[in-house]
């Protein structure tokens, strides 16, 4: 038996870091992509699914669409234990509907849907851009082409507060208010057209897509001492980007457990799909792991006993503004540290066995630990650990960084947490400490 080490090495996540990942990554296919960009720098290889598994240890990853699961088998062990960091890859946005191409008073105009819980009034007087994929055929075939324009083509205008009933504010349908200007004219331009023509598509071969809207402002390390993260897409794109930083850092230090990342995409609709939480997805990568290094369905199940989540999401923090809104003895503070979240009512999957899982890892990465409890008279919102205990029967902890003014446009965190939070999950993914050689 290897001995092991009491250290444990940090990740490299920093606040620009964050920045530049969120930027470049506008939808959960650009988070996949951007996530397996620094994967294969670190010497991971791409897997499909439908092709014979590794048997080889090694560092490897798949996509399913707008997914992705990464694993490390290096320490060969047999009987080694998964620990896993989940996340997802979607945030709540303005998506374009099937048929886009609308007309208003003299306006060309672009016909949106709210993907989410958009705060819809957040959306508004922005300037927008469209990301998302694009299914082209190919011969007799299809392929996927990503998209990305980073251009002020779109803008959701507000109501005049003169034309407001009360000059306090409108309230907005989502079926009539969350349309988007994109020119002048009577006569409306085809923008799937527009979007196939940039990305050198021909129009007529494109056979279905998904697009949406993002916000062009750029991401920023903002306050008085660049003590905050302004960006959009911090929920979830800051456990994204944390997760992949401490699954880079384990895979240099490996234990004997079996390091697993995991990003699911329509986390923010239920995540019901092919590749959300609620499919075969994570199932099945850990069981064909165990296959592929020789056990057999036994060993999955032994394997899957011993083995723990981390359910990696946003969490909130106290807001200065609203103090009334919060669980009064559990203040949650930028700048805190990592956040355990817990709910009597199981809306986040913590017990007494993950918490103490997730406090012990942020003891040895020598970062403080937050406590989360949501109101009792006001409604919780839940992530994807319940779904994933349900789901896999792992044994599953509910955990995020603080961050305000969720589901808005534009988010805000601390500076300082998104390292602690990144050295809190590799922490967790290396619990016995790195393997001496």
């Amino acid at each position: 038996m290897v001995p092991m080490s009491s250290s444990v090495s940090t990740s490299h996540a920093t606040a620009a870091g964050l920045c530049n990942f969120i930027d470049v990554s506008p939808s959960p296919f650009h988070v996949c992509r951007t996530v397996s960009v620094q994967l294969e720098e670190a010497g991971f290889l791409r897997v499909e699914e439908t092709e014979a598994w590794p048997t080889e240890p090694g560092r490897y990853y798949l996509i399913r669409g707008g997914s992705l699961v990464a694993w490390s088998t290096e320490s060969d062990l047999p009987g080694s234990p998964f620990r896993i960091v989940g996340g997802h890859t979607d945030s709540p946005n303005l998506r374009v509907k099937q048929h886009p191409d609308l007309e208003s008073a003299g306006l060309q105009m672009v016909g949106l849907e709210p993907y989410g819980g958009a705060w819809l009034n957040s959306w508004l007087d922005r300037d927008l851009g469209i990301s998302g994929r694009l299914s082209v055929r190919d011969g007799n075939g299809l392929r996927e082409v990503l998209v990305k324009v980073d251009e002020p083509i779109l803008r959701v205008p507000q109501l005049a507060i003169h034309l407001s009933e009360d000059r306090k504010g409108v309230t907005l349908d989502p079926q009539r208010h969350v349309n988007a200007i994109w020119g002048v004219g009577n006569s409306p331009r085809s923008f799937l057209g527009y979007v196939a023509e940039r990305e050198g598509v021909d129009p007529s071969s494109v056979l279905g897509w998904e697009l949406m809207t993002h916000d062009l402002a750029p991401s920023a390390v903002v306050g008085v001492e660049n003590e905050l993260v302004s960006a959009p897409r911090l929920d979830n794109q800051g456990t994204c980007y944390a997760g992949t930083q401490a699954l880079l850092a384990a895979v240099e230090n490996p234990t004997a457990v079996t390091p697993v990342l995991a990003l699911f995409d329509h986390e923010e609709v239920g995540s019901m799909s092919d590749r959300g939480a609620f499919s075969d997805l994570l199932t099945t990568v850990l069981e064909r792991i165990v296959l592929g290094r020789g056990g057999g369905r036994e060993e999955f199940l032994r394997t899957m006993a011993g083995s723990i989540c981390a359910s990696g999401d946003m969490a909130h923090a106290t807001h200065p503004n609203y103090p009334d809104r919060h669980e009064p003895a559990h203040r949650i503070e930028l700048g805190g540290g990592p956040v355990l979240k817990v709910n009597q009512n199981l809306r986040y999957a913590t017990d007494s066995a993950g918490a103490g899982a997730f406090a012990l890892a942020c003891d040895q990465a020598g970062v403080p630990l937050q406590r989360y409890v949501h109101r009792a008279d006001l409604p919780c919102g839940s992530t994807i650990g319940p779904i994933t205990a349900s789901r896999t029967g792992l044994s599953t902890v509910d955990v995020g960084a603080a961050q305000l003014a969720m589901h808005s446009s534009r988010e805000l965190m601390s500076a300082s947490d998104i390292t602690a939070y990144s050295d809190a999950l590799a922490a967790f993914l290396m619990p016995s400490g790195p393997v001496s050689a």
